[in-house]
């Protein structure tokens, strides 16, 4: 495969964006529960809103008829899965793959957020 893209193209950052029926919930969970930060905010009320944590960052928007697709719409990578996965379990959210080790270097699981999205996590195996 040959690169037909100017080798002067750059990228920066990109964002998952994240549909929510419920800002209030979608930050209770993404802030309260994953230790997330608002770092900007628009609407009254609230339709979009973009958190960060370390190197990490979401969009969310507000879409008050939210259906939320049946497949993965992000993938965190994070240091200390086993911490993650206990979290989104006492917070009794929906797990839609379970923790393990897996054949490319990961050890990962799925789980739906508050709004139904599905969000992989993983982390290098040692």
């Amino acid at each position: 495969m040959t690169d037909s893209v100017s080798t002067g193209l750059r990228f920066g950052r990109i964002a998952a964006m994240l549909p929510v029926a419920d800002m209030a919930r979608a930050c209770d969970f993404y802030i309260g529960a994953l230790g997330f930060r608002k770092t900007f905010e628009n609407g009254n009320p609230v339709g979009f809103m973009i958190l960060k944590r370390d190197a990490a960052e979401l969009h969310l928007t507000l879409q008050p008829g939210h259906k939320p697709a049946p497949f993965n719409v992000a993938h965190m990578m994070v240091e200390d899965i086993d911490a993650v996965h206990a979290m989104v379990r006492e917070r009794g959210l929906r797990i839609v793959k379970g923790l393990r080790d897996k054949d490319y270097g990961l050890r990962a699981f799925v789980f739906e957020d508050p709004d139904g999205n599905r969000i992989d996590v993983g982390e290098p195996l040692k």
